[in-house]
Formats: C-alpha cells, sequence, structure tokens
C-alpha cells in the first residue's frame, strides 16, 4: 500500500517562498506520476503540479506558472513543490497524490495534507 506524507507547509508572508515535500513509500516511487492538489476553505480540491514517471514532464496550472517548480528524487522516494513569490490566494491545504499513468489524471493514492497559509 502506498503511502504518503507531506511536509514543509506553514505560514509566510506575501512575496515568501516554501518548498513543500512529500515522501513515498509502499511501492516503486519511479513508477509513479506525482503531483500536488490543493483545496481552500469553502472550495473544491484543484490541481496545482505534476510530474511524469515516464519522461519527467511536468505541468502546472495557470495560477502557479512561474512561480511553483515541481521535481522529483527518485533516489529519495520524494518530490517537492517550490513555491515562490506566495500570494494570499494560494492559501490552502496542499495534497500529495500518486497516479500509476503516465499523466496525472485520477489519483491512485492521497496524502493527508500540509496547511500553507500566506498573510496579506
Amino acid at each position: 500500500q502506498v503511502q504518503l506524507v507531506e511536509s514543509g507547509g506553514g505560514l509566510v508572508q506575501t512575496g515568501g517562498s516554501l518548498r513543500l515535500s512529500c515522501a513515498f513509500s509502499g511501492r516503486t516511487f519511479g513508477s509513479y506520476t506525482m503531483g500536488w492538489f490543493r483545496q481552500a476553505p469553502g472550495k473544491e480540491r484543484e490541481f496545482v503540479s505534476s510530474i511524469s514517471w515516464r519522461d519527467g514532464s511536468t505541468d502546472y496550472a495557470d495560477s502557479v506558472k512561474g512561480r511553483f517548480t515541481i521535481s522529483r528524487d527518485n533516489a529519495k522516494d520524494t518530490v517537492y513543490l517550490q513555491m515562490n513569490n506566495l500570494k494570499p490566494g494560494d492559501t490552502a491545504v496542499y495534497y500529495c497524490a500518486a497516479d500509476a499513468s503516465s499523466r496525472m489524471t485520477d489519483p491512485d493514492y492521497w496524502g493527508r495534507g500540509t496547511q500553507v497559509t500566506v498573510s496579506s
């Protein structure tokens, strides 16, 4: 059974940076597309970013392009989300997800989430 454990969330001021990490265990990390979603209070969960296991290609939501960078370390079974120039609208619980397909379509596994709060 796959387990995903997020870390790195916290409180940051507008314009600040955070790096989220997601530790993967239970299966072969290199066989999963990894991604991040977020859910703000009163809103539905939304896609943020993903990185394919097949070729390392990345996808980003338009709202984070140019500010967030996803990466993965297959030797450490970990995926990262570097978040720069954070805005109050980025405040949400961030969830790590794993999808056995070559793109993030319908995640097979979810983490429990880590809170990111951006103050104005």
